[in-house]
């Protein structure tokens, strides 16, 4: 793996954690619920990846919430596995705030996410979820490609 995909991987973790204690930003950002082992196998890079992520995340919280609230259908926020929340709250910011990271990769990241630390089938569901938020964000960008719609 590379130091991005485990900095993802370290980005959702911190999420999970946020989403189930609330933690303030700078807690969540030590890193210390990682055992001295595992951080040793993390490449260079990977926590500084994580903290651009966590950090652009939570400050951008309400309105990477309103996406992936946009793209569920007949489900609520409070509704979600925490696993999927964290998944799509990565996965959203980085559509909005990483241009530079081809939309694709970001989902297909956050699916591969999914299929390890989620349910059965949350990678699919994570997958559909990102994957609207992408068509939407790109309609909204440049309506003329979307048909007007």
């Amino acid at each position: 793996m590379g130091a991005r995909r485990d900095g993802r991987i370290v980005a959702v973790q911190t999420l999970y954690r946020y989403e189930l204690t609330g933690a303030p930003l700078q807690e969540l950002l030590d890193f210390s619920w990682i055992d001295a082992p595992r951080r040793a196998t993390l490449p260079d890079g990977a926590i500084a990846f994580a903290t651009l992520i966590v950090t652009g995340c939570l400050e951008c919280l309400e309105e990477v919430d309103q996406v992936i609230r946009d793209n569920l259908a007949h489900w609520d926020l409070d509704r979600l596995a925490r696993v999927d929340l964290s998944l799509l709250r990565m996965g959203v910011y980085c559509l909005l705030h990483q241009p530079d990271i081809p939309a694709s990769v970001t989902i297909d990241e956050a699916v591969a996410i999914a299929r390890h630390f989620s349910s059965e089938d949350s990678y699919r569901f994570v997958n559909g979820v990102l994957d609207g938020a992408r068509r939407r964000l790109a309609a909204e960008a440049d309506p003329a490609s979307s048909g007007g719609e």
